[in-house]
């Protein structure tokens, strides 16, 4: 390669990495027939369980590996010892502080289908503070726990048990930012288009009022 060809390769790949653009390979948002082999299944046992198949868990079919290690991650995560209002706190924090739409407009529509607090789901999408004090020391101490890398200090651990929490809940709020990951960190990957059962809590980094 050239030293001008180099260049010209740099320069294009530094042009797409401006703000959260850069050069992707298309996925494509498979179905139960188009889907790889090891995904059939999969997708089969989700389109049993909520009626339809997700385009982000549609397109994380590529990998068999990917879609079920997210699925069987999630599954766990539900046998936590954590109410729906408490994971989803761990969820939808960790979405915002992403900056993954999808699955905030993803986890906004299940949040409403599973009765969580209006209050909460508007506070959890802006970054705003729960009113809940034990809910809002679970929102404080996820972004902790993704902002230092899982480095939480001794103070800060000590807060979150004075606020109601246990050891088991440290781990489990590792868990959900873990999942989060997963989820997360593929939208970008693969693009999936918003499916039309998420498109009325459509959500966008500007609604965010805090970092």
């Amino acid at each position: 390669m050239t030293d001008a060809v180099c260049i010209d390769t740099l320069a294009a790949y530094a042009s797409g990495m401006g703000g959260r653009e850069r050069l992707m390979t298309t996925y494509k948002v498979h179905t139960i027939e188009t889907a790889p082999e090891g995904s059939k299944p999969i997708l089969v046992a989700v389109q049993q369980k909520m009626g339809f198949v997700p385009n982000l868990m549609a397109t994380m079919a590529e990998s068999p590996v990917m879609v079920e290690a997210y699925l069987t991650l999630m599954g766990l995560f539900d046998k936590s010892a954590l109410s729906e209002t408490e994971r989803q706190v761990i969820l939808m924090t960790n979405n915002r502080l992403n900056g993954c739409t999808y699955c905030m407009a993803a986890h906004t529509a299940v949040s409403n289908m599973a009765g969580v607090d209006a209050g909460v789901i508007g506070a959890l999408r802006t970054g705003s503070a729960i009113e809940d004090p034990k809910l809002e020391a679970l929102r404080t101490f996820s972004i902790i726990v993704h902002e230092t890398r899982g480095h939480p200090s001794d103070e800060q651990v000590s807060a979150f048990l004075a606020a109601g929490y246990t050891r088991e809940t440290i781990l489990e709020v590792v868990v959900g930012t873990s999942l989060k990951v997963l989820s997360n960190y593929t939208t970008p990957v693969t693009t999936p288009p918003l499916d039309a059962a998420f498109k009325r809590v459509a959500w966008t980094e500007d609604m965010a009022v805090s970092a």
